[in-house]
């Protein structure tokens, strides 16, 4: 033990001299959390221009004022005018709109004769906003039609809060972005070192010693469990006083950061154990670790993601580790981060054995 603790210090000592692996272990996951959630904390209080081309121009009941009115109210949507004789496909064009709405000249009086009254949305289906949009405008044309008709709405819904009643979009993202950084920074971090290592015949030297490859790779594991425990202390810690985040630090919580260090830095050496020079292990860390940090859950949900997509999400060891730690520090889901925490841990014992077996210690 003495061994391990020993060669953990001066490893941790080296990896703190490098300003690169002091930045993406502290700070990257600051800058990523005061990025985007300055992004998600306009979440379901944005409120979208409409630009509109008003060809009817009536005021008073059933007017297209006071369709305009109605629009205005759901807060969603702030009408701006776009000219009457200006054609207003050539107006979306020149303007770079992603769309518009056309209110039709004879909209007050068919409204009056009992006859269709359609308004138009013209844009890009493919834009995010334009859904968002239609949604807003039908919602507005079946108020509007119960009004005419003396009806009222029968099958109605509600919103149940799951997560805790303050969930917000910054406290899911929080917990992947902890998962990605436990993941660069062992997976990266070992890959490299292991082809460093070999590249400047360490290991010929290590193998005179009385430390085992087991023992060396468990301070390395050792280093970056006590580092990213402070890591996600600190995240959290900024998460709380900057967005006001809602999580729950529990003892399953650090679990999951230790054991995912086990599991990516006992990866590391399985893929180190290939590369033959740090720019090789650069490379296989890269083809293993992108796919795993777009696909494994740190940015988005994988039940979003087409089924083949995760199916393959459903291979990689981050979204295990990413759906614990959201189990354990948002859903307070004792039974889900449990079982997450178990494969995290099974995935970590089988790297381990596998990497300090092909790790060769011999000059190749």
């Amino acid at each position: 033990m003495n061994k391990i603790f020993a060669d953990a210090v001066a490893y941790g000592r080296q990896y703190m001299r490098s300003k690169v692996g002091a930045f993406f272990t502290f700070i990257f996951p600051i800058l990523l959390i005061l990025l985007f959630g300055a992004v998600f904390a306009q979440t379901g209080s944005q409120t979208f221009d409409l630009p509109t081309q008003d060809l009817d121009g009536t005021v008073g009941a059933n007017s297209s004022a006071e369709f305009m009115v109605m629009l205005n109210a759901t807060k969603a949507v702030r009408i701006t005018m776009i000219p009457s004789d200006v054609n207003i496909t050539e107006y979306i064009r020149e303007k770079s709109l992603s769309f518009a709405l056309q209110i039709p000249a004879d909209f007050q009086a068919n409204i009056t004769a009992a006859m269709n009254a359609t308004v138009t949305i013209h844009g890009d289906p493919s834009k995010s906003t334009f859904g968002t949009v239609v949604g807003v405008v039908n919602a507005v044309k079946e108020q509007k039609n119960f009004a005419l008709a003396g009806a009222r709405p029968i099958v109605g819904f509600t919103t149940v809060t799951v997560g805790g009643p303050k969930f917000q979009a910054i406290d899911f993202f929080l917990p992947g972005i902890v998962g990605m950084t436990v993941m660069t920074n062992a997976l990266y971090a070992m890959t490299s070192l292991c082809a460093e290592y070999r590249t400047r015949r360490y290991f010929k030297l290590l193998a005179t010693t009385t430390l085992k490859k087991w023992e060396w790779l468990a301070g390395k594991i050792l280093w970056f469990s006590l580092s990213l425990v402070i890591s996600l202390v600190v995240t959290v810690a900024v998460g709380i006083a900057v967005w006001n985040v809602h999580l729950t630090l529990d003892a399953i919580s650090f679990a999951f950061i230790i054991l995912g260090a086990f599991l990516f830095a006992s990866l590391g050496m399985v893929l180190g154990s290939f590369a033959k020079d740090p720019e090789s292990a650069s490379a296989i860390a890269n083809a293993i670790g992108f796919p795993m940090m777009f696909l494994g859950g740190s940015f988005w949900q994988i039940e979003v993601m087409p089924s083949y997509l995760q199916a393959v999400a459903r291979a990689m060891p981050l979204t295990y580790l990413n759906e614990g730690l959201r189990a354990s520090m948002v859903y307070q889901n004792l039974g889900g981060a449990l079982m997450n925490l178990a494969v995290v841990a099974v995935l970590g014992v089988l790297f381990f054995v596998l990497g300090s077996r092909l790790m060769s210690w011999k000059q190749r």
